[in-house]
């Protein structure tokens, strides 16, 4: 079922919002592109512009990096802040995004596509993220090391210091959440920040850069660099940035890499997944059966982590088969504005013909549709109805390549053994799943999984105190947890010999 909504209710700061100029934020001003190109950002329920955004260039690219660089380097109020400052500063922003929660949902879901209920979620994950960091800008500590070094007396010690300049560059799926993972650790660390989000979603960035200004961010401590990928490009091969964050595609990953190779900046990587989700005959299936389908269903199925494969133990396939599909029926997809609606589109045109092509293809290859259509579910708006495939083998494309779309394969399998082979026979290593009643299969068999995050009897557990990451081509560094402020720091030795 698709569902349709007017936009009556929309906030009077949204309808304020949307009506004011779109521009760059470059040194703590609202500044148009040096070329004067905008483009246009869209929403997928509807196919209607939302408004037009000024397009960064790498001329903007280098007057960012600038005014990064310049409010990075002493005696630059940043540089002077304490680490309670940064503290206080961090938790106040935090607040600030609560205060503003459902102005934010709405801006999402025009611009995404996905429900005001998930909109507002990641609206306070973005919240939490300030207030979890703020609590790490007192405590990022040194150690003291002995040295044994006969006849003479040294006091060592480490430091962490900020990197400098961060080009972080996110997605379009969670467009405020990401960009909170990029900005947070690092001002956390005292870095300065360029932010790049997807030309598909700015709209939540630019808002999230007025409100950091209003909390009293120092100018030029974060940019914000709407635009295309020559924007990012051009950040990834300044000479005055000094670590490149990016969450995106493994494809782009790796250009990334290239590019920041020519003067080896500092590089952290959320690349792509193709999760592997295993249920045992012994699991509990009632749960196994709606575990699978948020694992496979979440966020329109465009989440780096969602259990894409489903493997089941043979003896209960047709059961856990026939529930999930049950499940994907009972999705309402429409527009993120109406109560009803449970999934929203996908977010662009291109990501719509993207998902329809694996799935026209699978069925062209002999794969049977247990749920959901090869067609788009709506004449307007990129919609597209969840669906689960069966008569699936490994070597065919919708197996082995991330989709980014609502679309779940399921195999069968009969050992440990082979499962486990079938699950780590992929590029990608970001997450995994296990469903059994007998704890000592599903920690066993989880040991075994190649994944930066594995998950047992359950999926899409999470917390901002957590690490994530990837295996393999899923990326390379953690975010989040302490391990993820870590990426953000250089850690410095100092020796003192003792006379």
């Amino acid at each position: 079922m698709t569902v349709t909504s007017d936009r009556t209710e929309l906030l009077p700061a949204v309808r304020e919002f949307l009506s004011a100029p779109k521009q760059l934020l470059i040194g703590g001003e609202w500044v148009d592109a040096a070329d004067g190109k905008t483009f246009a950002t869209v929403n997928p329920a509807t196919e209607e512009v939302l408004v037009e955004v000024a397009q960064a260039s790498a001329a903007d690219a280098d007057r960012a990096v600038q005014a990064a660089r310049a409010a990075f380097e002493s005696p630059s109020p940043w540089s002077r802040f304490t680490p309670r400052e940064r503290s206080h500063l961090l938790w106040r922003i935090g607040d600030l995004i609560d205060e503003h929660l459902e102005e934010f949902a709405q801006l999402e879901s025009l611009d995404n596509g996905k429900s005001l209920d998930s909109a507002r979620g990641d609206a306070g994950v973005a919240a939490e993220l300030f207030r979890y960091f703020a609590g790490w800008a007192t405590k990022m500590e040194g150690t003291t090391i002995p040295m044994s070094v006969p006849g003479r007396e040294f006091h060592a010690y480490t430091r962490r210091e900020a990197i400098g300049v961060v080009a972080g560059i996110v997605p379009w799926n969670f467009p405020l959440t990401m960009a909170a993972f990029k900005i947070v650790p690092a001002i956390t660390a005292g870095n300065t920040v360029i932010l790049k989000p997807a030309e598909q979603t700015p709209l939540t960035a630019l808002r999230l850069g007025q409100l950091l200004l209003d909390a009293g961010l120092p100018a030029g401590v974060v940019n914000v660099l709407p635009g295309f990928g020559d924007a990012g490009a051009a950040l990834v091969d300044h000479a005055g940035v000094d670590k490149v964050a990016f969450t995106g595609s493994t494809e782009v990953g790796k250009k990334i890499a290239a590019g920041a190779s020519k003067n080896l900046k500092k590089v952290s990587l959320e690349l792509g997944g193709k999760a592997p989700n295993i249920i045992f005959a012994d699991a509990d299936l009632d749960a196994a059966i709606a575990g699978a389908a948020l694992a496979g269903f979440f966020n329109e199925g465009q989440c780096c982590v969602n259990g894409s494969r489903l493997y089941v133990q043979r003896e209960v396939f047709d059961q856990v088969v026939e529930g999930v599909a049950k499940a994907a029926r009972a999705i309402t997809v429409g527009d993120g504005f109406d109560a009803s609606t449970t999934m929203g589109p996908l977010v662009s045109q291109e990501q719509h013909e993207k998902v329809i092509g694996y799935v026209r293809g699978a069925v062209a290859d002999g794969a049977t549709l247990a749920a959901g259509s090869a067609d788009p579910a709506a004449d307007k708006g990129f919609f597209f109805a969840p669906t689960l495939i069966t008569g699936v083998t490994e070597d065919m494309a919708i197996q082995t390549d991330e989709i980014f779309g609502p679309v779940v394969t399921a195999i069968p399998f009969d050992t440990e053994d082979e499962v486990v082979a079938a699950a780590n026979n992929t590029v990608y290593g970001l997450a995994a799943g296990v469903w059994s009643r007998d704890l000592g299969t599903a920690h066993r068999v989880g040991s075994k999984l190649r994944a930066g995050t594995v998950w047992l009897n359950t999926w899409h557990a999470d917390d901002v105190t957590l690490p994530r990451g990837g295996f393999k081509q899923s990326g390379w560094g953690r975010e989040l947890g302490s391990f993820g402020l870590d990426d953000y720091t250089e850690l410095k030795t100092v020796i003192a010999e003792l006379r």
